[in-house]
């Protein structure tokens, strides 16, 4: 061959591999697929972490339904007094958050608020007490502290605009919770995990003796030997 033909060759080699590679098929599935991939990853596991999501919520809205109804039905006998409630029995309700619940973890992703809303001696709203649970201290009630409308009528109630009494001689278990959603993959539309706030009220189901029977403290709640433990707010 002679030198000036193999230089013909020589130049029309870079023509000849690009018109070859622009006929090639074979790779495209395999590079659409690398294009794709991500894409179809991060729709999927955003659609799972969205229904995660959903879940969560839904069983924080039970949670607070749960704490609320077993609050409100929670009674010791007193004898005369009638029955009451004591800090063993909300130890025991608030602890079967935990045994409901075991995934979430609320106790040490959020913070659980148990409340008793009755009426103070001036017919006005009052929490009389108050009790809460959780490593999310910075979490409070929104509507007040224990002792919130102890005197006087100007605190009109727990809710939006008050929209939560209670009727003389009787008592409103209000519970709020915080939790601070835990993704499984990554936070959708945030740069931080929301918190999530769900309330429940239930007015109590029985004749309870709201100053706590015989040997009770000012808070309304029975306290006997051995003493239980007392999640003050």
């Amino acid at each position: 061959m002679s030198r000036s033909r193999r230089r013909s060759l020589l130049a029309d080699a870079p023509r000849r591999i690009i018109g070859r590679l622009r006929r090639d098929r074979a790779g495209i599935s395999a590079v659409e697929f690398a294009l794709v991939a991500p894409m179809v990853t991060f729709l999927g596991l955003g659609t799972i972490e969205l229904a995660n999501m959903v879940l969560v919520y839904t069983r924080v809205s039970q949670l607070a339904i749960q704490v609320a109804d077993n609050a409100s039905r929670v009674k010791q006998s007193a004898g005369g007094s009638g029955s009451v409630i004591r800090e063993v029995d909300v130890v025991e309700l608030l602890s079967q958050v935990d045994l409901v619940y075991p995934g979430l973890k609320v106790y040490d992703n959020g913070r659980v608020i148990l409340s008793s809303l009755e009426q103070n001696a001036d017919g006005g709203q009052w929490i009389h007490w108050q009790r809460c649970r959780g490593s999310l201290t910075a979490a409070v009630s929104k509507y007040g502290p224990q002792g919130t409308g102890s005197t006087g009528t100007s605190f009109a109630g727990i809710g939006p605009s008050g929209s939560v009494k209670s009727d003389a001689g009787s008592a409103t278990m209000f519970v709020e919770v915080y939790y601070k959603y835990q993704p499984i993959f990554f936070n959708i539309g945030n740069t931080t995990a929301p918190t999530i706030y769900r309330v429940q009220a239930m007015m109590v189901r029985d004749d309870r003796d709201l100053t706590g029977g015989p040997g009770a403290n000012n808070e309304g709640i029975a306290n006997p030997s051995p003493a239980a433990t007392k999640y003050t707010c």
